[in-house]
């Protein structure tokens, strides 16, 4: 029978909580949840292995490293109120400590959108689990309901947000230590996430990691080195570099619903073990591996080349240069970036059946869907070619990112000025918009300032300017305003 009893907290405020039966239980701690469940509160299994340093942990967690408070509330630096309260919608952080009944800590719920509800599966009885990644991204996705799966374009999406959320931790000194799918919350109905299981990130130099990690997404180098001795200077522990293979392995499940090294080799005869063991550590192979292609499952249609250069080359730093090497490997910020420019490469598929229903194109002349070979039908292709001013080189010009220009396409500031980036800072204000009004195309100025025509012209709020096949103009004329040139195919 439920009850309702009282948490006494650090800061003195007491919360009431409902005790069930069977509360939700993880490797480290037990939920309850509050009785309109805002919040839940959060008691350690083996509450006695809660020392000094557990609370210095979470205090400093809650505290001067947090991103969900701002800087003037006593949250991490850098912080105003603006970002604190987006990330509040990225992470599920610790809010406070509880000190009676027991040692444990209070943190707010998940949003609803990661719950699946009673239509989620005509299958399973889903109403009230947790959108774990791997109902997503593994066969599970058999037992859901199509409406819930998302398409390409939110799961691209949701990759995007998560590498910006990995980057704001590792920007504020932290690591997660144990970035999986099961710490990793997903709505791709939406493409939004939330990391959770916070109270357990790794300050380096200060709050050593409590954990390895989870099977596959341990880094290689933290996997096989696990037999060593804990104060052997040769053993990995995890830190913000093996968070970025996790974050990597990740993003990759997201956008092509498999594991990038768990392929058809055979590491090791003796068990199956020992072949899980070296598959994922000190033999790890990419299943797509340009050169040994011995780990490469033949049922592999398309792979990381649909994805456009610049995922393509995150993905081979990730998972070739650095697999091994872990200072190779892509920074968050780097796949935040990647992940920006391939989102203005996004069109939607011309097959109303495709299950991806968006791809990326970045080949103007093979017009097809790699996801099911569907043809593009429009009559011309449009492309912006965004460019920037080589500093101390006045009229030197580098192309930088492309987008693929369709009929109402928004220009953002970051696509004017080359030194705006897509980020949780950024003003989301609509600068300009293309449209296409009897077969010819235009460019039509929201509030740009300072955009020209092709001419050198400036094109006052709600003109335009007509595009035309080698057009060349000025998105900006403030210093760092960007050059576009127009291609029309």
């Amino acid at each position: 029978m439920n009850r309702i009893a009282n948490a006494v907290l650090a800061s003195g405020k007491t919360l009431p909580y409902v005790i069930t039966d069977n509360p939700p239980r993880g490797g480290m701690k037990y939920t309850y949840f509050a009785p309109d469940k805002s919040y839940v509160v959060q008691f350690y299994n083996e509450p006695h292995k809660a020392d000094g340093n557990t609370r210095s942990r979470i205090e400093s967690i809650i505290g001067r490293y947090n991103p969900t408070v701002s800087e003037n509330q006593g949250g991490a630096l850098g912080n105003d109120e603006k970002v604190a309260a987006y990330f509040r919608e990225r992470f599920c952080w610790p809010v406070d400590i509880v000190v009676s009944p027991q040692f444990g800590l209070v943190s707010p719920s998940y949003p609803k959108d990661f719950f699946f509800g009673g239509a989620s599966s005509q299958l399973l009885k889903l109403e009230g689990k947790d959108k774990k990644s791997n109902w997503f991204t593994s066969n599970n996705r058999r037992f859901l309901n199509r409406a819930e799966l998302g398409d390409f374009r939110t799961m691209l999406q949701t990759s995007l947000l998560l590498a910006r959320s990995v980057r704001r931790l590792h920007q504020a000194g932290l690591a997660h230590s144990d970035l999986s799918n099961n710490n990793v919350l997903i709505d791709p109905r939406k493409g939004n996430c939330v990391i959770i299981d916070i109270d357990s990130l790794v300050v380096p130099g200060v709050y050593p990691p409590e954990v390895a990690g989870t099977r596959g997404y341990i880094a290689p180098e933290v996997l096989s080195t696990m037999n060593l001795d804990r104060r052997d200077p040769n053993r990995k522990i995890p830190c913000s570099v093996t968070d970025l293979h996790a974050l990597a392995v990740l993003i990759y499940e997201y956008l092509f619903n498999r594991h990038p090294l768990m392929g058809p080799k055979i590491f090791s005869a003796e068990s199956a073990e020992e072949d899980d063991f070296l598959g994922l550590g000190e033999k790890a192979l990419f299943t797509e591996h340009p050169e040994d292609k011995s780990n490469r499952p033949s049922s592999y249609t398309y792979g990381i080349k649909a994805l456009g250069p610049a995922l393509e080359a995150l993905f081979l730093r990730a998972f070739v240069d650095g697999l091994h090497n872990p200072r190779l490997r892509p920074s968050a910020m780097e796949w935040e970036t990647g992940l920006a420019r391939t989102w203005d490469l996004l069109r939607k598929c011309a097959n109303p059946e495709c299950e991806k229903r968006w791809f990326v194109f970045y080949e103007p002349k093979n017009p097809v869907c790699p996801f099911c070979n569907a043809r593009l039908q429009e009559e011309s292709i449009v492309r912006f070619s965004l460019n920037y001013e080589i500093r101390g080189h006045a009229g030197l010009w580098r192309k930088y990112s492309e987008m693929d220009i369709v009929n109402n396409t928004p220009l953002f500031k970051w696509h004017t000025r080359a030194d705006v980036f897509p980020d949780e800072k950024a003003d989301t204000a609509m600068q300009a918009y293309v449209c296409n009004h009897g077969g010819e195309w235009f460019l039509i100025n929201s509030c740009a300032e300072g955009l020209l025509s092709p001419l050198g012209n400036p094109v006052p709020c709600g003109q335009g300017i007509r595009l035309y096949d080698g057009a060349i103009f000025r998105a900006s004329r403030e210093d760092r305003g960007v050059l576009i040139n127009v291609s029309i195919a």
